[in-house]
């Protein structure tokens, strides 16, 4: 072995011994007489000190020939560092070299292998390889193990089998367009890149591999945004003999194990909440419910006032946004633009304020007194110091526009970003006027927490010179101002400062954070520092997690557009909702002869944070009802037969009743970790246009290798 431990290893306990390190060169520093190398590996960063005068010989000339990145071996002895740092695992000691090898030079990297980066997207993207050694990166494709890990360890112990299935396919219709392959030996067809073991796992099931799964790679030709990536991953899974409740029970648990062992916290059991209500209350079917701010139908209010926009309205309905009527005539108008956007599609929009003195004013006086406006009031729940925002129009686009609107809102107010457990608390100073914000840590929990980490931060920050602001530590009864100070604070103004609010008290072994004035800045700023805490510390809070099912989807939605496959009296066609083999609920089956769009699907997804996590179904496993439904589907028998005949030969054999589910699961990664991007926890991602940058894929290939595929490229 060219190292005997790693650059994140050694502690004060190692003082004394002789070790050989191997790494990267993260920078180095020349005093003269004093020569630092910051030597880096996947687990962190040791300092190497030399004391040019008393060096061993050659050691100094090899060292101020190093430059960054070069890749070293280290021996020497491991001794006390004098000055420590507590921003290293490793910054109690430091090594003093008896000898250094150049293993590989570097040329200069195009950017700079640190935690914040001045490299952009595009160049990190052309270099991922360098991209991987940062330390967010790193931390990322580590997460990403762990979740694999947690999750196999958890399907290992309720007998499920891992088992893999073909990557070359058969291309079917439905769902986004396939990755196709063509075949050498096999002229003039394609294979097809899986969008999901679908097909495969219902045939393990016929099989009789009751419990099946597998961390899948799935490829689907679509258009890319920050939650896309053509090649994508799924934790894929099906079960023999089982009902909705069973899946919902399993996975729930699954999800509740990886947030457990991961992150460390509990979440609580799963709420559940049906697709109407989800298009009812929250205009879209994967609601964030970290925020309440509920669609309010107003109708039967707000016609017969002569205002048109709402009298010829299929649908008026409207939000309550709490604590927001002080929003100005300018961050009005931007909502009104926000909502305008084409991809919104709304006309306008309608706001009343319900002022802190009791009265309300609104856009539309013209039309509404303000007795009307009280009924507006009551309907929303409001109380002084809210905003009502309401949007009219076609009940569909208006529920959409309306679902944006409040997601926008919930960003506007703060109320969709994490807060770590650390609620930042507002008071007003009676004497002044003054508003004075705080929060606190509670160090019972992360007692590696110390005053220098953080009073670092705020150094870092300019918070002295921005803002009043106080470090104080509450230990064993005492309170003592570690930092800063807007004054010298009794223990009884500290806790009146705090208990404002429930959980806000002041406790035993707490970090409390007091800032005084500065309210144009204080927000950002707080924000920042609570994310550097947390990110230091992984300290995380069930509360900054909202998971929950959606269920009784429909089966089936229709589409208008006229194509060769349409059937019903006014054109168009019925498509499947999640997909072809998805089974109706067992009370609804006769509705498929009546009211095709009627019919509720035995199907659910994993909502976390707003984002569709995972989905699944119970599946068809009867040949005559898997064919009425693809007639529905406007499928002939001998269409459905060249298609799916393997499926529904299989199904004369014995399928057992069975259902499933798949789990996004870079989606997954990026929500554990935090980011809204799935491409970061992915080690050779693709970029927006779909191609490897770092590669140059996709690319053309040789004429050669045309020919012997018989592919003529059109011009």
């Amino acid at each position: 072995m060219l190292r005997s431990h790693t650059c994140g290893e050694l502690r004060i306990s190692n003082v004394g011994q002789t070790v050989t390190l191997s790494g990267w060169v993260q920078g180095v520093r020349d005093k003269g007489s004093l020569l630092w190398i910051d030597l880096r590996d996947r687990y962190g960063i040791t300092q190497i000190t030399i004391e040019t005068e008393n060096a061993q010989k050659g050691v100094v000339e090899i060292a101020r020939s190093l430059g960054r990145e070069f890749v070293i071996r280290v021996t020497g002895k491991v001794v006390e560092r004098y000055s420590k740092s507590d921003k290293l695992d490793t910054g109690d000691i430091e090594i003093s070299p008896e000898k250094i090898t150049v293993l590989n030079s570097a040329i200069i990297p195009p950017f700079t292998i640190e935690d914040e980066t001045d490299g952009g997207d595009d160049i990190r993207m052309k270099y991922r390889y360098l991209d991987l050694r940062r330390n967010p990166v790193r931390k990322n494709l580590e997460l990403r193990h762990r979740l694999a890990i947690e999750t196999r360890n958890f399907l290992d112990k309720l007998n499920f089998l891992e088992v893999e299935t073909p990557v070359l396919i058969k291309s079917t219709p439905e769902g986004a367009r396939d990755f196709v392959v063509p075949s050498r030996m096999n002229q003039g067809e394609f294979y097809a890149l899986p969008q999901s073991p679908q097909t495969f796992k219902q045939l393990l099931m016929v099989g009789g591999f009751d419990r099946y799964y597998q961390i899948v790679k799935c490829f689907r030709d679509e258009d890319l945004r920050a939650d896309r990536q053509p090649e994508f991953t799924q934790i894929d899974c099906e079960m023999a003999f089982v009902e909705q409740e069973d899946i919902l029970n399993t996975f729930e648990g699954l999800v509740r194990h990886l947030f457990k062992t991961v992150k460390g916290i509990d979440i609580p059991a799963l709420s559940r909440m049906t697709y109407a209500d989800a298009m009812k209350y929250y205009g879209n079917d994967k609601p964030d419910i970290r925020f309440e701010m509920k669609f309010v139908e107003l109708n039967n209010i707000v016609k017969g006032q002569n205002f048109k926009v709402f009298d010829d309205a299929q649908l008026v309905v409207g939000i309550c946004a709490k604590g927001a009527a002080e929003y100005t005539r300018k961050q009005l108008d931007e909502l009104t633009e926000f909502v305008k956007r084409p991809q919104i599609g709304a006309t306008g929009l309608v706001y009343a304020r319900y002022n802190a003195d009791g009265t309300i004013k609104s856009s539309v006086d013209k039309f509404y007194n303000e007795e009307e406006l009280k009924k507006w009031a009551l309907a929303f729940n409001a109380q002084p110091g809210d905003l009502m925002l309401i949007l009219a129009g076609e009940e569909n686009k208006t529920r959409k526009a309306m679902s944006e609107l409040r997601l926008e809102m919930g960003t506007r107010l703060g109320l969709r970003k994490p807060k770590y457990g650390m609620d930042i608390l507002q008071r007003t100073e009676k004497s002044n006027g003054k508003k004075v914000y705080s929060f606190r840590v509670d160090i019972s929990k992360y007692n590696q927490i110390n005053a220098n980490f953080l009073i670092e931060l705020f150094k870092e920050f300019n918070v002295q010179n921005s803002i009043s602001f106080e470090l104080i530590k509450y230990f064993q009864n005492d309170i003592t101002s570690v930092y800063g100070g807007i004054t010298e604070l009794s223990k009884e103004k500290i806790n009146e400062i705090v208990s404002k609010k429930k959980d806000g008290q002041l406790r035993e072994k707490n970090y409390l954070f007091i800032f005084a004035e500065g309210e144009s800045f204080v927000f950002s700023t707080l924000e920042k520092i609570r994310e550097r805490i947390a990110s230091r510390y992984n300290i995380s809070d069930s509360k900054d997690y909202a998971a929950h099912w959606i269920i009784d989807f429909p089966l089936l939605e229709f589409s208008e557009e006229v194509d060769s496959t349409s059937i019903g009296e006014t054109g168009g066609r019925w498509h499947a909702k999640h997909h072809p083999f998805t089974s109706p609920k067992p009370e609804d089956i006769a509705l498929l002869d009546s009211d095709p769009g009627a019919v509720r699907a035995n199907a659910y997804d994993l909502v976390i944070n707003g984002v569709e996590i995972g989905g699944g179904s119970i599946r068809i496993h009867d040949k005559n009802l898997q064919s009425k439904m693809f007639s529905l589907l406007g499928f002939s028998q001998q269409e459905a037969q060249a298609q799916f005949g393997f499926l529904m030969n299989a199904f004369e054999y014995g399928a057992p009743p069975h259902g499933g589910l798949a789990f996004g699961f870079d989606r997954l990664c990026s929500l554990i970790g935090g980011a809204d991007v799935i491409r970061d926890f992915i080690a050779f991602p693709k970029n927006n246009s779909g191609r490897d940058v770092m590669i140059n894929s996709p690319s053309p290939i040789a004429q050669a290798q045309l020919d012997e595929l018989n592919i003529v490229l059109k011009k």
